[in-house]
């Protein structure tokens, strides 16, 4: 088993988990699209989302301290929790690069910091396109990282895209002094990832190892017209208007993953 380090005082490391998680839909009227944003409003609202960040605060052994969440009109939600560490045997805190539980599975802890979740519903103005965009932030204080609740949330939100960053920041010290700027291994996100996610989607990392950030992101493998179709059945869309509308889809997909807008001839790989 590997000696632990003997810390002066408290862990000073801050460690914050932030990632965008995207679903993609085609609406085939303007009735379908208010319709779409409509079912996303009521399916991920300010109570649902508070539920989300709870289990977090359970996986992760955190004592909520506030909640402060919100709906919007005409749609999204944000909610903020503030939370503090409580005592827990040392054995259980585990930093090790492996994934953390999934949703049957809610063990952990986490030290003072605080948990947030944005939601953004919109739609393209005239190619039927809607998307659905949650931004979540876990920021922690001390020995435990945010990546254990990683597994959790991915599994709460049906995406095609999900883009991560991780980064610790500060330093602690150790009893004779020396500064420790991180104090877990870490290669790359993807380690943190349970299995069936790696499985079903493409991941692209970018890493700089030096100033401890990670970036990892993930796009879905398979694509089924049928699984992006909101309100329409596929059967009754011609042959050549599924294609139309796959290659809609198909770009939408690659202009959020790489981040920047794209020419109409490129594929999704």
């Amino acid at each position: 088993m590997k000696k632990r380090m003997m810390l002066h005082g408290f862990n000073n490391l801050t460690k914050t988990l932030s990632f965008n998680i995207y679903d993609i839909n085609y609406a085939n009227s303007p009735e379908e699209e208010e319709a779409y944003i409509k079912y996303i409003d009521e399916e991920y609202n300010a109570d649902r989302l508070t539920q989300i960040l709870r289990d977090v605060s359970d996986i992760i052994g955190a004592n909520i301290l506030n909640i402060a969440r919100q709906d919007y009109e005409p749609s999204g939600a944000s909610v903020t929790i503030l939370i503090s560490e409580e005592p827990i045997v040392a054995e259980e805190l585990s930093n090790s690069e492996a994934p953390g539980p999934l949703p049957d599975a809610i063990v952990g802890h986490l030290d003072k910091s605080h948990l947030t979740v944005h939601t953004y519903p919109e739609s393209h103005p005239d190619n039927g396109i809607s998307t659905f965009r949650v931004d979540i932030d876990v920021s922690t204080c001390g020995r435990i990282s945010p990546l254990k609740a990683l597994n959790y949330l991915i599994h709460q939100f049906d995406s095609e895209i999900v883009i991560m960053d991780y980064r610790v920041r500060g330093f602690t010290r150790d009893v004779n002094g020396k500064k420790h700027y991180i104090d877990h291994k870490i290669n790359s996100i993807q380690n943190f990832l349970a299995r069936d996610t790696r499985e079903r989607y493409q991941m692209v990392d970018v890493n700089v190892y030096q100033e401890n950030i990670f970036h990892t992101k993930m796009m879905l493998k398979d694509f089924d017209l049928n699984s992006y179709m909101f309100g329409t059945d596929i059967d009754d869309v011609a042959p050549k208007e599924q294609r139309e509308i796959s290659n809609k889809l198909r770009h939408e997909m690659l202009e959020i993953f790489y981040g920047r807008n794209m020419s109409r001839s490129k594929k999704l790989s």
